[in-house]
C-alpha cells in the first residue's frame, strides 16, 4: 500500500538509449464514496459517525460519508429495541439498525456499528469467537471491545470494492 501511494506521488525516470525520459506514475484510483444517512439512528449517531470513520482510518477502496443535502444515501441507519442487524441490496447499499438489545447486555456499540457497516460493505458473520475478527459479532466475548476489521476482512473489503463490474448484484439479510 504504501509503495503504491509513494509510486502515484513521485515520477519515474526511464533511461532509453542514453536519454532520460520522465513520466508520472499512474494515479491510484479513487476510492468509491458511499453515502449513509443517520437522521434515524436516535441516540446512535454518534457511534454510527464513529463505525463510518473506523472503515475509512482502513479502507483504501471505499469510503463512508454523511449523506449530503438533496442526495438519496447508499446505506441508511437506523435504531430499535430489537437485536443489530443488517440488510443489504446490493454491495455497498441497504440499511442496518443498532439494536438496543446488544448494548443493553453490555456489547461495544463501535464495534456493533462497525461489524454492521462491514455487512453493507460485503462481509458475512463469521462466528471464529474471536475478538480480532470483527465479523465475529456476538461470538466473541461481550468484554470485546475491537471495533476494527481483521487484514483479511479488510482485504475483502478492499478486493470488493477494487471492482465493481466483478462483483454482482446480491441480497442479504445479516442478523448480528
Amino acid at each position: 500500500m504504501l509503495i503504491r501511494r509513494i509510486a502515484a506521488a513521485v515520477l519515474a525516470v526511464l533511461t532509453l538509449g542514453g536519454v532520460q525520459v520522465a513520466t508520472a506514475a499512474p494515479a491510484a484510483a479513487a476510492p468509491r464514496v458511499l453515502y449513509y444517512d443517520t437522521s434515524q439512528a436516535q441516540e446512535f449517531k454518534a457511534v454510527a459517525d464513529q463505525g463510518a470513520a473506523i472503515w475509512n482510518s482502513r479502507a483504501t477502496n471505499v469510503r463512508l460519508e454523511p449523506v449530503p443535502s438533496g442526495r438519496t444515501p447508499n446505506i441508511r441507519v437506523y435504531a430499535d429495541n430489537g437485536w443489530p442487524r443488517a440488510y443489504t441490496q446490493s454491495l455497498g447499499n441497504g440499511y442496518w439498525y443498532m439494536g438496543r438489545q446488544a448494548v443493553n447486555q453490555g456489547y461495544h456499540p463501535p464495534r456493533i456499528a462497525a461489524h454492521e457497516l462491514g455487512h453493507l460493505l460485503g462481509l458475512p458473520d463469521n462466528r471464529t469467537g474471536l475478538c480480532s475478527d470483527l465479523m465475529s459479532g456476538s461470538s466473541a466475548p461481550v468484554s470485546c471491545t475491537n471495533a476494527y476489521p481483521s487484514a483479511r476482512e479488510l482485504a475483502t473489503v478492499n478486493s470488493n470494492f477494487a471492482s465493481l463490474t466483478a462483483v454482482t448484484a446480491r441480497s442479504y439479510v445479516w442478523a448480528g
